[in-house]
Protein backbone atom coordinates (compact mmCIF):
# COMPACT_ATOMS: atom_id res chain seq x y z
CA UNK A 1 0.00 0.00 0.00
CA UNK A 2 1.12 3.21 -1.17
CA UNK A 3 1.92 6.10 1.52
CA UNK A 4 -0.72 8.78 0.85
CA UNK A 5 2.08 11.42 2.18
CA UNK A 6 4.72 10.19 0.46
CA UNK A 7 2.32 9.89 -2.77
CA UNK A 8 1.43 13.98 -2.27
CA UNK A 9 4.73 14.11 -1.63
CA UNK A 10 6.02 13.16 -5.23
CA UNK A 11 3.20 15.04 -7.04
CA UNK A 12 4.17 18.51 -8.67
CA UNK A 13 2.24 21.32 -10.72
CA UNK A 14 4.18 23.42 -12.56
CA UNK A 15 7.30 22.43 -10.60
CA UNK A 16 6.05 22.93 -7.05
CA UNK A 17 5.08 20.66 -4.87
CA UNK A 18 1.44 20.14 -3.69
CA UNK A 19 2.69 18.80 -0.46
CA UNK A 20 5.49 19.23 1.74
CA UNK A 21 6.11 17.36 5.22
CA UNK A 22 7.20 21.00 6.28
CA UNK A 23 2.90 21.43 6.54
CA UNK A 24 2.78 19.95 9.62
CA UNK A 25 6.02 22.29 10.97
CA UNK A 26 3.94 25.01 9.74
CA UNK A 27 0.43 23.83 11.84
CA UNK A 28 2.67 23.17 15.03
CA UNK A 29 4.26 27.06 14.79
CA UNK A 30 1.03 28.47 13.78
CA UNK A 31 -1.13 26.85 16.66
CA UNK A 32 1.87 27.83 19.17
CA UNK A 33 2.01 31.44 17.75
CA UNK A 34 -1.80 31.74 18.00
CA UNK A 35 -2.42 30.64 21.03
CA UNK A 36 0.25 32.72 22.76
CA UNK A 37 -0.66 36.23 20.69
CA UNK A 38 -4.62 35.78 21.59
CA UNK A 39 -3.68 34.58 25.01
CA UNK A 40 -2.40 37.96 25.25
CA UNK A 41 -4.47 39.85 23.22
CA UNK A 42 -8.04 38.21 25.09
CA UNK A 43 -7.13 37.71 28.95
CA UNK A 44 -3.85 40.42 29.58
CA UNK A 45 -5.26 43.48 27.05
CA UNK A 46 -8.97 43.14 26.83
CA UNK A 47 -9.52 42.95 30.12
CA UNK A 48 -7.62 46.57 31.28
CA UNK A 49 -9.86 48.03 28.24
CA UNK A 50 -13.44 48.97 27.86
CA UNK A 51 -13.00 49.59 24.48
CA UNK A 52 -12.14 47.07 21.54
CA UNK A 53 -11.21 49.41 18.50
CA UNK A 54 -8.05 48.12 18.83
CA UNK A 55 -8.48 44.15 19.26
CA UNK A 56 -8.76 43.59 15.56
CA UNK A 57 -5.59 45.06 14.15
CA UNK A 58 -3.98 42.84 16.86
CA UNK A 59 -5.79 39.62 15.88
CA UNK A 60 -5.05 40.22 11.97
CA UNK A 61 -1.68 41.63 12.35
CA UNK A 62 -0.40 38.56 14.03
CA UNK A 63 -1.08 35.67 11.67
CA UNK A 64 -0.28 38.27 8.57
CA UNK A 65 2.86 38.84 10.32
CA UNK A 66 3.43 34.72 10.69
CA UNK A 67 2.36 33.59 7.65
CA UNK A 68 4.72 36.80 5.82
CA UNK A 69 7.61 35.43 7.81
CA UNK A 70 7.12 31.51 7.39
CA UNK A 71 6.81 31.47 3.73
CA UNK A 72 9.54 34.45 2.78
CA UNK A 73 11.65 32.22 4.97
CA UNK A 74 11.55 29.56 2.59
CA UNK A 75 12.96 31.28 -0.25
CA UNK A 76 16.39 33.10 -1.21
CA UNK A 77 15.45 36.80 -1.28
CA UNK A 78 17.56 39.13 -3.17
CA UNK A 79 19.22 42.00 -1.70
CA UNK A 80 17.41 44.61 -4.29
CA UNK A 81 13.76 42.81 -3.38
CA UNK A 82 14.35 42.48 0.06
CA UNK A 83 15.23 46.41 0.50
CA UNK A 84 12.32 47.04 -2.10
CA UNK A 85 9.78 44.93 1.00
CA UNK A 86 10.79 47.07 3.49
CA UNK A 87 10.32 50.45 1.65
CA UNK A 88 6.81 48.85 1.14
CA UNK A 89 6.28 48.02 4.93
CA UNK A 90 7.91 51.79 5.40
CA UNK A 91 5.42 53.49 3.64
CA UNK A 92 2.32 51.86 5.25
CA UNK A 93 0.55 53.91 7.94
CA UNK A 94 -2.73 54.29 9.25
CA UNK A 95 -4.29 57.50 8.87
CA UNK A 96 -6.28 57.55 11.78
CA UNK A 97 -6.25 58.88 15.26
CA UNK A 98 -2.72 58.98 16.95
CA UNK A 99 -2.16 55.30 18.57
CA UNK A 100 -1.29 55.54 22.47
CA UNK A 101 2.13 54.28 23.43
CA UNK A 102 0.59 51.20 25.32
CA UNK A 103 -1.27 50.63 22.28
CA UNK A 104 1.47 50.51 20.24
CA UNK A 105 3.51 48.49 22.63
CA UNK A 106 1.04 45.22 22.09
CA UNK A 107 1.21 45.81 18.06
CA UNK A 108 4.81 44.76 18.68
CA UNK A 109 4.18 42.45 21.09
CA UNK A 110 1.93 40.86 18.67
CA UNK A 111 4.80 40.98 15.72
CA UNK A 112 7.56 39.99 17.82
CA UNK A 113 5.93 36.92 18.63
CA UNK A 114 4.53 36.46 15.29
CA UNK A 115 8.13 36.67 13.63
CA UNK A 116 9.53 34.43 16.59
CA UNK A 117 7.62 31.65 16.18
CA UNK A 118 7.82 31.92 12.32
CA UNK A 119 12.20 32.30 11.90
CA UNK A 120 13.05 30.26 14.66
CA UNK A 121 15.34 27.78 12.78
CA UNK A 122 15.98 23.71 13.42
CA UNK A 123 18.55 25.14 15.65
CA UNK A 124 16.02 26.40 18.28
CA UNK A 125 14.57 23.47 20.43
CA UNK A 126 10.52 23.74 20.78
CA UNK A 127 11.56 24.22 25.06
CA UNK A 128 13.30 26.99 24.27
CA UNK A 129 10.39 28.15 21.99
CA UNK A 130 7.80 26.89 24.43
CA UNK A 131 9.92 29.31 27.30
CA UNK A 132 10.78 32.35 25.03
CA UNK A 133 7.06 32.48 24.42
CA UNK A 134 5.93 31.76 28.39
CA UNK A 135 8.57 34.78 29.45
CA UNK A 136 6.39 36.98 27.30
CA UNK A 137 2.93 35.86 28.20
CA UNK A 138 4.43 36.40 31.66
CA UNK A 139 6.02 39.63 31.90
CA UNK A 140 3.21 41.17 30.06
CA UNK A 141 0.88 39.72 32.57
CA UNK A 142 2.90 41.34 35.51
CA UNK A 143 3.69 44.46 33.91
CA UNK A 144 0.29 45.01 33.22
CA UNK A 145 -1.46 43.72 36.05
CA UNK A 146 0.83 44.34 38.92
CA UNK A 147 3.91 46.68 38.21
CA UNK A 148 2.41 49.33 36.71
CA UNK A 149 -0.65 49.44 37.37
CA UNK A 150 -0.49 48.76 41.52
CA UNK A 151 -3.05 50.35 43.47
CA UNK A 152 -4.95 51.70 39.90
CA UNK A 153 -8.11 51.54 38.67
CA UNK A 154 -9.16 52.48 34.97
CA UNK A 155 -12.10 54.02 33.40
CA UNK A 156 -12.66 55.03 29.88
CA UNK A 157 -14.81 58.69 30.38
CA UNK A 158 -16.70 60.78 27.72
CA UNK A 159 -15.47 63.75 28.40
CA UNK A 160 -17.89 66.73 27.03
CA UNK A 161 -16.21 70.18 28.22
CA UNK A 162 -13.65 70.22 25.17
CA UNK A 163 -12.07 74.03 27.09
CA UNK A 164 -10.85 71.62 29.98
CA UNK A 165 -8.17 70.04 27.25
CA UNK A 166 -6.26 72.64 26.95
CA UNK A 167 -2.89 72.50 28.49
CA UNK A 168 -3.48 75.78 30.35
CA UNK A 169 -6.44 74.08 32.12
CA UNK A 170 -5.13 70.86 32.87
CA UNK A 171 -5.83 71.72 36.68
CA UNK A 172 -9.86 72.06 36.04
CA UNK A 173 -9.94 68.84 34.02
CA UNK A 174 -8.14 67.10 36.91
CA UNK A 175 -10.54 68.77 39.31
CA UNK A 176 -13.67 68.00 37.14
CA UNK A 177 -12.56 64.47 36.84
CA UNK A 178 -11.95 63.68 40.46
CA UNK A 179 -15.95 65.33 41.30
CA UNK A 180 -17.22 62.98 38.61
CA UNK A 181 -15.31 59.52 39.63
CA UNK A 182 -15.18 60.65 43.00
CA UNK A 183 -11.12 59.39 43.13
CA UNK A 184 -7.96 60.86 43.16
CA UNK A 185 -6.65 60.83 39.69
CA UNK A 186 -3.81 59.83 39.35
CA UNK A 187 -2.89 60.47 35.27
CA UNK A 188 -5.27 60.58 32.15
CA UNK A 189 -4.81 59.61 28.68
CA UNK A 190 -6.48 61.04 25.60
CA UNK A 191 -7.88 59.18 23.13
CA UNK A 192 -9.15 60.95 20.61
CA UNK A 193 -11.06 64.30 20.60
CA UNK A 194 -14.27 65.40 18.51
CA UNK A 195 -14.50 68.98 18.08
CA UNK A 196 -17.33 68.27 15.70
CA UNK A 197 -19.60 67.44 18.31
CA UNK A 198 -17.68 68.67 20.96
CA UNK A 199 -16.35 65.92 23.12
CA UNK A 200 -13.45 63.92 23.91
CA UNK A 201 -12.65 60.47 25.00
CA UNK A 202 -10.36 59.80 28.32
CA UNK A 203 -8.73 56.78 29.96
CA UNK A 204 -8.44 57.57 33.74
CA UNK A 205 -6.74 56.41 36.03
CA UNK A 206 -7.51 56.57 40.17
CA UNK A 207 -6.90 55.23 43.11
CA UNK A 208 -8.44 52.76 44.80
Amino acid sequence: MIDLTIFLDAIKIFGIKLFDTDFYELLIRLALNISVAYSIIYFIYQPTRRDSEYLFTFMIFNPLIFFVCHLFSKVDLSIGFAFGLFAVFSILRYRTTTIQVKEMTYMFIVIAVAVINALATKKVSYTELLFTNAFIIGITYYLERYAMNSGMNMQLVRYDIIENMKPENESLLLEDLKKRIGKEIIRYEIIDVDYIRDYARLRVYYGK
